[in-house]
């Protein structure tokens, strides 16, 4: 039996007396692209910070999986060193610590060292070559985290993060946001990289620009909170087409 995969079973969590997300199931296989969309406030960002152990969302009812493993009350930094890694959709500023200094923390980390150590020179060349690939500029790998960043540089950053880390499974939120077209295709370039080295993509997006460059293995719509609908691309080209209005006689 293959257990490589992120499974949520009949998940239903509340952040205070709200309830967020209500009976939410999802495999996730190893090497596959799946894509969650919606509207705004259907839950797309609930679903990605839950599944990454934010304390703020509590889980009421099912759980969380990971390569067969139960995953539910485990801390964010478990979760992380499991091979999970969430791109966010609003990267917060982080001053004194620059990201050159993020990056080797956190690959230290993943590489079971407890000391800080300076960046070595092999780790710091590849930091640079990345981040000259996706586009960000070799300055604000010495600039305090997110600091003075645009929005578009901001999510540069982040995906440096993944690519240099490596993570098993990456939930990117809305990495498409505030990108140009360069930008747009650039992250399809990198979510096809993941799938190609059989790491395995949760693309959470609100338009469905960057899969225009991409295909889906699966694409999930969520409403109000629940799954409903699952299916292809097609589902993709609908909302393109008709945007989310045809979701209110299908939540009914």
């Amino acid at each position: 039996m293959n257990t490589t995969m992120l499974e949520v079973e009949d998940l239903t969590v509340k952040i205070g007396d709200k309830t967020v997300l209500e009976d939410i199931n999802l495999t996730v296989k190893e090497g596959e692209l799946t894509v969650i969309m919606g509207p705004n406030g259907s839950g797309k960002t609930s679903l990605a910070l839950t599944i990454m152990g934010h304390p703020a969302y509590k889980i009421v009812k099912g759980k969380i999986i990971l390569n067969g493993e139960d995953i539910t009350n485990k801390s964010t930094e478990e979760r992380a060193l499991k091979g999970l890694f969430l791109v966010f959709q609003n990267p917060v500023e982080i001053p004194g610590i620059t990201l050159y200094s993020l990056i080797t923390a956190a690959y230290n980390k993943r590489q079971g060292k407890t000391e800080l150590t300076k960046t070595m020179p092999e780790l710091q060349e590849k930091i640079k070559i990345e981040a000259k690939l996706i586009g960000l500029k070799q300055e604000l790998l010495e600039r305090e985290i997110n600091i003075g960043f645009s929005g578009g540089e901001k999510k540069r950053s982040e995906v440096l993060q993944a690519k240099i880390l490596r993570p098993k499974y990456i939930i990117m939120d809305e990495p498409d946001s505030g990108l140009d077209i360069d930008g747009v295709r650039i992250v399809a370039d990198i979510i096809k990289e993941f799938i190609e080295t059989k790491r395995s993509v949760i693309l959470i997006t609100h338009y469905p620009r960057v899969l225009q460059y991409i295909d889906p293995h699966q694409v999930i719509i969520l409403y109000k909170g629940r799954i409903v609908a699952k299916g292809g691309k097609e589902l993709v080209e609908k909302i393109d087409k008709q945007g989310y209005q045809w979701l209110e006689n299908k939540s009914n």
